[in-house]
């Protein structure tokens, strides 16, 4: 498109990942939204992204001997990454004027089109000092700061698109709940053009068919609320807020429940999550795209070199990625022994632990949460012990942060720790600190075979397993998110435990018996099918890395992901006209 101020889509994000030292992100929602700008840049989808500007990050992340985990603020030169544009707005919070600035970051695809992506500020002169900090964290402070973050993203997110002239947005993409301020700054802005004060049904269909909404977690208390009290503190007394039917929810702003009432166009992130969320949210028409992963920046150089050379068209065509079926296998083992040896390398240099290139090795990185179970693998160490003893040689490598109000996370941590260390004599186990973009791609193109044990079904899709698909890295997961989706058992990889049985779940349950069974079943997969072929049939172990990218990597893109947002989502309307 030659005049980007023609662009018509909007994309907010709370965080966006671009690049590995720009800490705007803490984990998969914010690597997917990179993602997904990128792809979109690819297919010349005329988009803008909006996000905010984290100065302290997320955190840097400190363990010690035992795994605890402290944190210090994420320390980057934002000049280094970003320009700072002209742009300029104001925002009441809290009966005082906010003022907001833009730094602008342009992904550049390949061939040349432009996605630029905003990242708001309030760290500027002429603001308080309380205000000054308001986009200084993220995921960080109490309730009142993240109502202030939120109504900056999606209020003050309009208000900087339109002062920078993108007046022809048709379609505002949410990227999760967090967002959805912006259809408050929408409804009063339909208003004002109509010459009226107040918010009328013209106005909510008016901005209904404007607004997609992302949601991306089963889990309840992963949807953001706030007292009604706080609200009118933070942004005054509105007039929207008394339309209980599509701003409150049980007397709460559920952010949720406002983007549910305002979008068109809903959608989970996997088919099973779609089924999840429609049972969460009765009432509402939900679907389902599941996600992707950005293929050009995930797969190794090792096998973007292989790909290159079999596959040619792979960037510009991941279907193409079907084609692998017909590598040479020892093409392929070379290609993963060397993307292995980047991985060992790293290690070395960043914790002087040598690990063996040879020896069957377990990934695993995740956002430490309790429902995640990093530690099912430590279920019956013994029985560990004796599986690395029969079979072969075992090494495990985690990665990821808790949040830092997380007690459970952080216990999580520490119980690895621990294993970690009644391990040490048979089985070598790290845990790398700051999980980020660059460490992600070593992960996940190095290891043997990828990790997951979500306790079901509060994994909405999940996206790591995905990029090492593309890498030739078959996943052993439990069977949720995108993984039902995913798993054709010794084919793509190995499924733990059962498949979901219909729309039969629960939130509530305590999970211990569960945890037993999915322990077991972990155990028994490795025991009697994974090392046995690893160490014993690499040529079926070779196979399996093949069709996990066939298969799987030909279709857990966000080249596909992005191409049926555009048709089902954001051009839906035109379609339906046609």
């Amino acid at each position: 498109m030659s005049n980007e101020k023609s662009r018509s889509i909007a994309y907010f994000s709370m965080e966006i990942a671009l690049e590995s030292a720009m800490p705007t992100y803490s984990g998969g929602l914010g690597a997917l939204a990179g993602d997904t700008i990128r792809s979109a840049a690819d297919l010349r989808v005329p988009m803008v992204g909006v996000s905010l500007l984290y100065r302290k990050g997320y955190f840097f992340q400190i363990f010690d001997e035992e795994g605890n985990q402290s944190e210090k603020p994420a320390e980057w030169v934002i000049e280094n990454f970003l320009i700072k544009t002209p742009g300029r707005v104001t925002l009441n919070l809290e009966g005082r004027e906010v003022i907001i600035e833009a730094w602008r970051y342009d992904v550049l695809s390949a061939h040349g089109f432009v996605i630029p992506v905003y990242f708001l500020d309030t760290d500027v002169e002429g603001n308080d000092e309380e205000d000054r900090v308001l986009t200084h964290k993220l995921y960080g402070g109490d309730a009142r700061y993240r109502l202030c973050q939120e109504a900056i993203l999606g209020m003050g997110g309009v208000r900087m698109l339109r002062n920078l002239g993108y007046n022809n947005l048709h379609t505002f993409h949410m990227n999760e709940g967090h967002a959805s301020l912006l259809t408050v700054e929408l409804l009063e802005e339909s208003a004002r053009q109509e010459g009226r004060s107040e918010v009328d049904q013209a106005d909510i269909d008016k901005v209904r068919r404007m607004c997609v909404f992302t949601t991306h977690t089963p889990v309840p208390a992963g949807h953001d609320q706030f007292p009604l009290e706080l609200v009118k503190e933070v942004l005054g007394q509105r007039e929207i807020f008394e339309l209980k039917n599509v701003f409150c929810h049980e007397s709460m702003l559920n952010m949720t429940y406002l983007a549910l009432n305002l979008s068109d166009y809903v959608n989970g992130v996997a088919k099973r999550h779609g089924e999840i969320s429609r049972l969460m949210f009765g009432g509402y028409a939900i679907e389902a795209i599941t996600n992707g992963v950005y293929a050009p920046f995930w797969v190794s150089p090792p096998f973007q070199e292989l790909f290159d050379r079999y596959i040619p068209n792979w960037r510009d065509d991941n279907f193409a990625f079907r084609y692998a079926l017909s590598i040479p296998l020892e093409d392929v083992w070379r290609a993963h022994l060397e993307a292995k040896k980047l991985l060992v390398d790293y290690i070395a240099r960043k914790t002087n632990i040598a690990l063996d290139m040879h020896a069957f090795t377990i990934g695993f990185a995740r956002r430490a949460a309790a429902y995640k179970r990093g530690d099912l693998l430590f279920y019956d160490i013994e029985r560990l012990k004796k599986i690395a003893r029969y079979h072969g040689k075992i090494q495990i490598i985690y990665a990821g942060k808790a949040h830092p109000n997380d007690k459970e996370g952080k216990e999580l941590i520490r119980r690895i720790f621990k294993a970690m260390d009644e391990l040490k004599e048979d089985i070598k186990v790290v845990y790398l600190d700051n999980y980020d973009l660059k460490l992600a791609r070593l992960l996940t193109a190095g290891s043997d075979i990828w990790l997951n044990t979500p306790r079901a079904p509060m994994e909405a899709s999940g996206t790591s397993g995905m990029k090492a698909a593309l890498n030739g890295v078959p996943s052993l997961s439990i069977l949720d998110g995108w993984w039902i989706e995913g798993c054709i058992e010794n084919i793509t990889g190995w499924a733990i435990g059962k498949a979901p049985n219909g729309d039969d779940f629960d939130f509530e349950q305590n999970g211990n018996s569960e945890d037993q069974e999915d322990a077991i079943s972990l155990l028994d997969k490795l025991d009697n099918v994974i090392l046995p072929m690893y160490y014993g049939d690499r040529e079926d172990f070779i196979h399996v890395m093949l069709n996990a990218i066939a298969l799987n990597g030909s279709f857990f893109n966000t080249q596909r992901m992005v191409q049926q947002y555009v048709l089902n989502a954001y051009y839906r309307y035109r379609a339906l006209a046609d």
